[in-house]
């Protein structure tokens, strides 16, 4: 069983390589890669694995190419595993496909936030992206908003590969899906609610690659947060985007005729809050060692 996206888009982007660049996309042996992040397993976590830079930015190239073909608004088929946060925490990777299943045993949905945090972003977003070429139709990646911040890693030069790898990686994630619909009942997000979405049009049409901007819907899908002690809309002590309560939730379902909103972007102890208090209706989903536990939402 495989999980389908319904449409396709157009890529509004062609990607426009230099020799080198088309040279490391067509050398690219996306299985050798994958056996080389995998062969730590079991091993001690922080165990380092080395990529060439040219697979690292083949990696970037090709997944970006992907992401264009594929719609902003992904429109996927149950069964399917939703993932949240990984935040650089490679053997937790690891430790989540050894539950799940390592694709192609089992479709998957990751909800953002790749990177950070964790000392081994690079491995984590290198294998996510090498299992995207590999299954395109089968694994999915949406945006996030943490992101942004292994370019900043990569510009400080901080991590162990240098400045040259920052424009291809900027391109990948500025072409990442923005949300995901499941079976047509159930809203995949990083963040959140918007109050500038009223249509799932308006998903579709954002043109990719696109920044993230300070304010509106795509800024809010990344940043927004549910918020038990409003009804409405409310202030974001993260100082960017808005809460929301309850009440949002309950018309946006109605509206779209949705059954669910998975997010993730915040800790357990949020989950837990508000499965109980909104009947259900809202789920977090969170993996990253020492920020939470695992929590994958099995969709058969």
């Amino acid at each position: 069983m495989t999980a389908v996206t319904r449409c396709r888009a157009t890529c509004r982007s062609p990607l426009l390589l230099v020799p080198r660049e088309m040279a490391d996309v067509d050398r690219l042996n996306v299985d050798n890669v994958i056996a080389k992040l995998l062969e730590v397993r079991g091993s001690r976590p922080g165990k380092s694995v080395q990529l060439s830079e040219s697979e690292i930015r083949a990696l970037a190239i090709k997944a970006r190419e992907i992401f264009l073909q594929q719609p902003a608004l992904l429109e996927l088929e149950a069964p399917v595993k939703i993932c949240g946060d990984v935040h650089g925490q490679y053997y937790d990777l690891l430790r989540l496909f050894e539950y799940g299943g390592f694709p192609p045993e089992a479709n998957y949905l990751f909800l953002g936030d790749y990177v950070d945090r964790g000392k081994q972003s690079l491995e984590t977003i290198c294998l996510l992206l090498a299992y995207k070429i590999k299954f395109p139709e089968n694994f999915f990646l949406l945006r996030g908003n943490h992101e942004f911040f292994l370019l900043m890693m990569f510009a400080k030069g901080k991590r162990r590969y240098n400045i040259k790898l920052w424009k291809v990686f900027t391109d990948c994630f500025n072409c990442l899906p923005l949300a995901a619909i499941i079976d047509e009942k159930i809203f995949c997000c990083h963040g959140g609610l918007s109050p500038d979405l009223h249509s799932m049009d308006q998903i579709r049409r954002i043109t990719r690659p696109t920044d993230v901007p300070d304010q509106g819907l795509l800024c809010d899908l990344l940043w927004s947060d549910p918020d038990k002690d409003v009804t409405t809309w409310g202030e974001n002590d993260r100082g960017v985007s808005y809460t929301f309560g309850a009440d949002i939730v309950s018309k946006f379902l109605a509206k779209h005729d949705f059954d669910l909103i998975c997010r993730a972007h915040q800790v357990r102890e949020v989950f837990h809050c508000f499965v109980r208090r909104w009947n259900q209706k809202f789920f977090y989903l969170i993996q990253s060692d020492n920020n939470s536990s695992l929590v994958i939402l099995l969709l058969d």
